[in-house]
């Protein structure tokens, strides 16, 4: 059974976050959303809505620009990956001790 995907329209972010339309063509347009239609209204995925308010947060919160924001998600992400890598790489250490101590 696969689950369909929820979508949210694009005029209701904009009611609700206080933003002209334009605005989320620009993310489209700059790549960080993809806002794709849904019985025949724009719509963005409702898995991508935090996405969403976190650009929203960085551009309306910080005065952030959209190139601004963009660099900001980037960032993030790839301390997120580093973390991982460092959660790894500790896991492995601690197994190596463990097999060191026995």
């Amino acid at each position: 059974m696969t689950k369909e995907k929820e979508y949210i329209p694009v005029v209701q972010l904009c009611a609700c976050y206080k933003v002209e339309i334009a605005f989320f063509i620009e993310l489209q347009d700059i790549g960080l959303i993809e806002i794709t239609t849904h019985e025949k209204q724009q719509c963005i995925p409702q898995e991508r809505i935090s996405d969403v308010e976190k650009i929203v947060r960085l551009h309306k919160e910080l005065g952030l620009n959209l190139e601004g924001v963009d660099v900001v998600l980037n960032l993030l992400q790839k301390v997120d990956q580093l973390q991982s890598d460092l959660t790894k790489t500790k896991n492995r250490l601690r197994l190596y001790e463990d097999q060191q101590e026995n």
